[in-house]
């Protein structure tokens, strides 16, 4: 699978172009900011973007979704954070976001197909009430579910702690210890290394 990871947006949000080599068709997954950098590397490798796909609706990962003009996809329960900026975080940080509203909603189990790849959803809910991870051959995008060696944030409006340590110990920690793990924010991971060296995952 080809995987772009550009960091985007004014929180640093790891923004991955994720498809096939062959086709050259794409996710945008969590565009946080920077259209026009995430746009000069589509151009750049003659990109085909299909759809934008949201692991979550805050702010920092959703800020470029309307710029590409293309559907975007996100867990029903994170749906409306795309136009409440009070959801989305962002009124707290002096700006109304609002993007475009979802062109699908995804559910627990959905099979995304990109080119002959696959992702499959996983809803993770804790960081927001319709978080989710993508998994794919080996790797999986954990959004701000899980990130190397911490976890996202809890303290937020609709987050849970018990939820997020339920998502990732249940759900997470289940793979195989070979996945990689591409995190919303910061560098790359695998589940093997969480397991052993994730000093927050009680």
């Amino acid at each position: 699978m080809l995987i772009e990871t550009i960091v985007a947006g004014p929180l640093e949000t790891n923004c991955y172009l994720a498809g096939d080599e062959d086709t050259k068709e794409i996710f945008i997954i969590d565009p946080g900011g920077d259209f026009q950098k995430i746009k000069a590397v589509i151009d750049k490798s003659c990109l085909k973007p299909k759809a934008v796909i949201n692991t979550h609706g805050h702010g920092d990962h959703i800020g470029a979704n309307k710029e590409f003009g293309i559907p975007v996809w996100i867990h029903s329960l994170d749906a409306d954070f795309l136009t409440d900026p009070s959801k989305n975080l962002s009124g707290a940080f002096g700006f109304l976001l609002k993007t475009r509203p979802a062109s699908k909603i995804l559910k627990h189990g959905d099979i995304l197909n990109i080119g002959r790849y696959t992702l499959e959803v996983i809803h993770t809910p804790g960081h927001t009430p319709g978080s989710i991870c993508l998994k794919g051959d080996k790797v999986i995008f954990t959004g701000d579910t899980l990130f190397c060696e911490g976890f996202g944030r809890t303290d937020f409006a609709y987050g849970s702690e018990e939820d997020i340590m339920l998502s990732i110990k249940e759900k997470l920690f289940t793979l195989d210890d070979s996945f990689i793990i591409y995190p919303g924010h910061g560098p790359e991971s695998t589940i093997g290394n969480e397991k052993k060296n994730n000093p927050y995952i009680i």
